[in-house]
């Protein structure tokens, strides 16, 4: 775990501090269980009394949550970003789904460009794996697993913009995405050619990340999200033309299809 030694006069204090910090940042996330209380204690250098004051100041604060017999966990902060209201009507209405990866161009491509920008080499290390583990998945045909991957790919850039606010903001965005709030990922997977496009789509990302081009990482983001843009739409009209042919074909046999 990500944790340091403390060094100062009242200790729970700085333990706060720490924690504070490595939530802000993102590196301790959402729903993540800390580790026993006797191993953060040796990790930071303090009491265990120390820590369980610093805990309990950050359970008051509402980044951190108790459940019982499981732990200490990180609280879902992310999860007051949308009312549950709101998601509901986000899910029910397609405006909201092409607004939102309007949203997502804009945002990706600011952070695809910071990131060939500002990103450390570790930092491009962390993506190029993650293209790797969607890559085999792809040759693998795990269709779950490239799409779970593709959120994590697109996230891993954001990380790597090191902007705390829009790490923020796109983590709660991505949750609704992997909650299926805005659409099926799986339609996007529903031809070997729209997945063989995506895959050079993300390898063509990679690739202006890793060669530090910051306007051609911001493009290769845009393009690929007008990609998925224009997919989704095909796949509404499909649907709009299938309840039409139904309807022709109902009326020609006189049966209900």
């Amino acid at each position: 775990m990500p944790f340091q030694k403390i060094h100062a006069d009242r200790l729970s204090d700085a333990v706060v501090k720490q924690f504070e910090l490595l939530i802000l940042r993102g590196i301790l996330r959402p729903g993540e269980r800390l580790p026993a209380e006797r191993e953060m204690a040796d990790r930071m250098g303090v009491s265990r009394p120390s820590l369980r004051d610093a805990i309990a100041q950050l359970q008051e604060a509402g980044l951190l949550t108790p459940k019982a017999s499981s732990g200490i966990f990180v609280a879902d902060v992310l999860g007051s970003a949308f009312s549950d209201p709101l998601i509901d009507l986000f899910s029910r209405h397609d405006e909201a789904l092409f607004d939102y990866l309007t949203f997502r161009r804009d945002l990706e491509g600011m952070a695809a460009a910071r990131a060939a920008r500002l990103g450390t080499d570790t930092d491009l290390k962390v993506i190029s794996a993650i293209y790797d583990q969607m890559k085999q998945a792809h040759d693998d045909r795990d269709a779950e697993a490239e799409a779970a991957l593709d959120a994590n790919f697109h996230m891993s850039i954001v990380e790597a913009a090191h902007n705390v606010v829009m790490l923020h903001m796109m983590r709660s965005m991505f949750g609704m995405l992997k909650a299926g709030v805005f659409y099926n990922r799986q339609v996007m997977f529903k031809t070997h050619t729209t997945r063989q496009s995506l895959l050079a789509q993300h390898k063509a990302i990679l690739d202006a990340i890793l060669t530090r081009d910051p306007d051609a990482a911001r493009k290769a983001v845009e393009d690929h999200l007008s990609f998925v843009e224009a997919c989704m739409h095909d796949d509404r009209q499909v649907q709009q033309n299938e309840t039409v042919a139904k309807m022709r074909l109902e009326h020609e046999t006189g049966r209900d299809v």
